[in-house]
């Protein structure tokens, strides 16, 4: 902490009490938040240091968010100021609002990523940009070490299945994906879940859909397709597995069918048999179906050939297996 050669003034605070501690809440220029602010790395000489070394690609990825101008909102960052900034509010009939007169610099316990690509941000682009903030007026250094933990160990973050969902408008994939999971007729209705949290009957999330379709759709991403094409292709796809294996596809227990690393490789394989079934951006589904209908009598018990398969490296080896199976019939 460094204390300010030229004091700094911030406008439009609003002070408030959380659990009892005095917190400030308003916003910084860029310019003014990297003056203002600094970061105790965790192998600082005090031995109060507690912040991970900056993650560069964090940083860019932020900043490219940024670029897409209004969209991009973000979450204040949290502050610690050490009793270095003083309130004064601007009339005694709200002693609540008021300025901040920064005499020294407030620790990053949280955002010293977006920090970095909003630098990186205003660097590429000569611009401004206003950052939210909340500053607790004092901490002392263990209660500041306290927080961060909390904030890094013990909150958790929504999940890459839900935020699949959330994208369901403006991704066609997650929108895919969510169809497959909520429509009646979906062969994932029954074992599918949104929310990522598995259960012994729901044991295929949002996010393992989406993955799957991403392999399912690699042979045709540049085609001139709509959202409902692809949905209808993907219906089809595992639609027809299911029907061809009605009770393997049911038995998570004794079939290994559903599980996330044969419904990998056969979405690999279906990549393939989408690609030879397309013609001028428009698929024969007659053909389609006729050709998925190869991919029979496999033993897909969980004592079968496929019972040591595991993870995307053996995803991929089954489905160089299954692709020499159907292309053979």
């Amino acid at each position: 902490m460094a204390m300010l050669p030229n004091q700094i003034t911030i406008e439009n605070v609003l002070q408030c009490k959380m659990r009892g501690r005095v917190a400030y809440q308003s916003y910084l220029t860029a310019n003014d938040a990297f003056h203002l602010t600094y970061v105790k790395p965790y192998d600082d000489p005090s031995g109060k240091g507690y912040q991970r070394p900056v993650d560069n690609k964090r940083c860019r990825d932020f900043s490219k968010y940024l670029s897409l101008g209004e969209k991009a909102l973000f979450t204040p960052i949290l502050l610690n100021a050490s009793g270095n900034w003083e309130f004064v509010p601007y009339d005694k009939l709200r002693p609540s609002y008021g300025r901040l007169i920064c005499k020294g610099q407030a620790s990053v316990m949280d955002g010293q990523h977006r920090l970095g690509g909003i630098r990186l941000y205003i660097k590429e682009t000569n611009s401004e940009i206003n950052i939210p903030f909340i500053a607790f007026h004092f901490l002392d250094e263990e209660e500041e070490i306290e927080l961060f933990d909390t904030i890094n160990t013990k909150a958790k973050g929504i999940g890459s299945s839900l935020s699949r969902y959330l994208r369901r408008d403006t991704d066609d994939l997650s929108w895919i994906a969510t169809q497959l999971i909520i429509r009646p007729d979906s062969p994932f209705y029954n074992i599918g879940t949104i929310i990522g949290k598995r259960t012994n009957n729901r044991h295929i999330t949002l996010q393992n859909l989406y993955r799957m379709l991403c392999f399912l759709n690699k042979q045709v991403e540049d085609q001139r397709m709509s959202k409902e094409e692809k949905m209808a292709i993907a219906f089809t796809y595992y639609n027809t597995l299911r029907e061809m294996y009605p009770k393997e596809w049911g038995d998570y227990k004794n079939s290994r069918i559903t599980h996330i690393v044969c419904l990998d490789s056969l979405s690999m394989v279906g990549s393939e048999i989408v690609s030879t079934c397309m013609q001028n951006e428009k698929i024969d589904y007659n053909k389609f179906i006729k050709t998925i209908k190869k991919l029979k009598n496999i033993d897909w018990s969980t004592h079968g050939p496929f019972r040591f398969v595991k993870g995307i490296a053996g995803s991929r080896s089954l489905a160089t297996d299954l692709s020499k199976l159907y292309m053979e019939k």
